[in-house]
């Protein structure tokens, strides 16, 4: 079954090429009966405020919190990431209404405006243990939400010091609880069936991180063995870590 990806606003399309390059069928969802059709779901980055909105309009909150409910995989990423929290902070005037299920506090705008977007090297074991490739992902943050703080059966998957950015531009109150978390923030999570980042992997060439969401889900085994056993990745890498160079945000293919 495929992989369906939210597409009211935002990098969707970008998600959907990032799962054609693995093997992977994506299929834009915008009303809720699509979500029948899907065996997992992608939250994509945007402007989280506009796609809330949307959501509303198209009345697809119940059918998303049911989504998430019954189980099945969910990757947030970004706008995605504030979606799935149970809570944000940060939010503009009003606020807006979060799909909930995932146990952590998100700030909407913690790195700044749009200028004080960044890229950052970041320590990724568990999914260089998974999904093989160097021990650390460039991640891209497009005026970025990071997490505060997480509850007990949440895994934190990566986190960026916040030295990565030298723009960005804290205020008192976030510098404090960034001093607390020895100068570091939370930007990737797993809890159960869902994933969540505050980057954007789907704007660059590594895949990794759609591949470790595929293997979220059950249904996408042999989709998963497929790509893993070819030299994909050997070739992904050669391309990213030997004739890409490292360039200012954001890297594309």
């Amino acid at each position: 079954m495929a992989v369906g990806v939210l597409a009211l606003q935002g990098s969707f399309n970008e998600h959907i090429a990032a799962l054609r390059r693995i093997g992977v069928k994506g299929v834009e969802i915008r009303k809720a009966e699509q979500l029948e059709n899907v065996s997992s779901l992608i939250i994509p980055g945007g402007e989280s405020t506009t796609m809330a909105k949307l959501a509303e309009l198209h009345n697809l909150f119940p059918a998303l919190r049911e989504f998430v409910k019954m189980g099945k995989p969910v990757w947030g990423t970004c706008a995605g990431l504030i979606f799935l929290a149970n809570k944000a902070t940060g939010q503009k005037t009003g606020g807006q209404e979060l799909v909930g299920g995932l146990d952590c506090t998100v700030h909407r705008n913690f790195f700044g405006s749009q200028i004080q977007s960044f890229e950052a090297e970041l320590p990724v074991p568990e999914l260089a243990a998974t999904e093989g490739g160097p021990p650390s992902f460039r991640a891209v943050f497009i005026r970025a939400p990071a997490i505060l703080d997480v509850g007990p059966d949440v895994e934190v998957l990566a986190s960026v010091s916040i030295q990565s950015s030298k723009n960005v531009d804290f205020n008192s109150t976030l510098q404090e609880e960034s001093a607390e978390s020895d100068s570091k923030v939370i930007v990737a999570v797993k809890q159960g069936n869902i994933l969540a980042t505050a980057f954007h992997p789907e704007l660059t060439i590594d895949s990794r991180w759609h591949s470790y969401f595929m293997k979220m889900s059950p249904t996408s085994n042999e989709i998963t063995a497929a790509s893993s056993s070819s030299n994909y990745y050997d070739d992904q890498e050669s391309y990213l870590y030997k004739k890409q160079p490292k360039t200012d945000l954001p890297i594309y293919e």
